[in-house]
């Protein structure tokens, strides 16, 4: 997949298949729109063409409200690719392209700079100044730029309607396995080992810390999860190591910031410090809890490390 900064420089070869939007999460009824995307541009004899904004649309509008973003850019462009997507647009979202209206983004977008032969939307899809666009906009607008638009229904799983909204409310009660489902995937986070007070290893369990998280990432509820971490080294990727995680404040150490840390199950393993890391949560196995004392919580600890193992052994099966 070609990733492009600027629908403006973006050079279209032959016809092009073109959708829009944030595509957080990449989830099911996104995929459902791609697939589709990857038909029509099939069916063209040209290139399919994903564009997405950065930073996210809210950001700039509704900069009061903090993001609870699924996936960071960069975890998105690489979901996208993992799809097979012929091209990825990445249109930064300033306030000067906030104050585009839809026939803007249509004549100076889509067919002045992607040069736009069908365009591909999902359900109830807004675009252009106060998302004042709409899908009756682009069946009038497509005839007279020599387009065609095609809207793709809501995508249900389970008979529930798959949202980027409805998978935020089961992360943040900690049904990470719900969100697994209408995500096709564990839900994750990408961070880098920092030092910590290596309070997990004398405790005989010693713990990844897992730093610099995007701070627009939503992280789910604290507790401990049965998890696989992922190291991002090339020579490392696609492996993935069984492990439990903390999340939250640490209540029986005393801790006082939330923190994300994974013990790896996996022997072997050398010190992960400085690495890159990805965590894949599977399975919320308890909330997080004061115990009385460190011994009480080895015991814990070690029942945690049990518990995990059940739970990833059944994933993985």
């Amino acid at each position: 997949m070609k990733r492009t900064l600027g629908m403006e420089a973006f050079a279209p070869v032959g016809p092009t298949a073109v959708t829009t939007g944030t595509f957080d999460g990449v989830h099911a009824g996104h995929r459902t729109i791609l697939r589709r995307l990857q038909e029509v541009a099939s069916s063209l004899g040209g290139a399919s063409v994903v564009v997405t904004f950065d930073p996210h649309p809210r950001k700039i509008i509704h900069p009061e409200f903090p993001l609870q973003l699924l996936t960071t850019l960069e975890e998105r462009a690489e979901l996208l690719a993992e799809v097979g997507l012929d091209h990825l647009v990445v249109q930064p979202f300033t306030p000067e392209f906030a104050a585009w209206s839809s026939l803007d983004f249509v004549r100076r977008g889509l067919v002045q700079h992607l040069d736009v032969r069908r365009l591909v939307i999902g359900y109830d899809h807004h675009f252009g100044r106060n998302r004042e666009g709409t899908f009756a906009h682009l069946q009038e607008f497509g005839p007279v730029y020599g387009f065609e638009v095609e809207e793709i229904p809501p995508h249900d799983v389970d008979a529930v309607r798959v949202s980027s909204t409805k998978i935020r409310t089961e992360l943040l009660a900690g049904a990470v396995d719900r969100a697994a489902v209408w995500l096709t995937r564990p839900y994750f986070c990408t961070g880098t080992v920092e030092s910590g007070e290596r309070i997990g290893r004398g405790l005989g369990f010693p713990t990844a810390n897992v730093g610099e998280i995007d701070p627009d990432k939503l992280l789910p509820k604290d507790g401990v999860y049965a998890v696989w971490v992922e190291r991002l080294a090339p020579q490392f990727r696609g492996e993935r190591l069984a492990a439990v995680a903390n999340l939250g404040v640490r209540p029986t150490v005393d801790g006082s910031s939330r923190k994300l840390e994974a013990h790896v199950l996996e022997p072997g393993i050398a010190d992960l410090y400085g690495q890159a890391l990805r965590v894949h949560f599977v399975a919320r196995l308890r909330d997080e809890l004061r115990f009385p004392d460190t011994e009480a919580l080895k015991v814990q600890i070690a029942q945690d490390v049990t518990a995990a193992r059940a739970a990833l052994g059944a994933a993985r099966a």
